[in-house]
């Protein structure tokens, strides 16, 4: 019974590591993409306040036309 005992918590502790490392891995992931959403977000920030930052709609025509 021990013996089963122990090889059931060696299994479950080298679950928990690969899990940990999973999450991991993903927090830098996130890390990242919130690092670069911010930087498309103040990019888009400063087109908008420039103004060049318009947007067609349906058949509208650009105003370089």
């Amino acid at each position: 019974m021990t013996r089963k005992i122990e090889e059931r918590l060696a299994h479950l502790e080298r679950v928990v590591e690969e899990l940990n490392e999973v999450v991991a891995n993903q927090a830098g992931e996130i890390d990242a993409l919130t690092r670069r959403v911010a930087m498309l977000m103040a990019r888009e920030a400063e087109r908008e306040a420039d103004g060049s930052g318009g947007v067609v709609i349906g058949d509208e025509r650009p105003p370089h036309y």
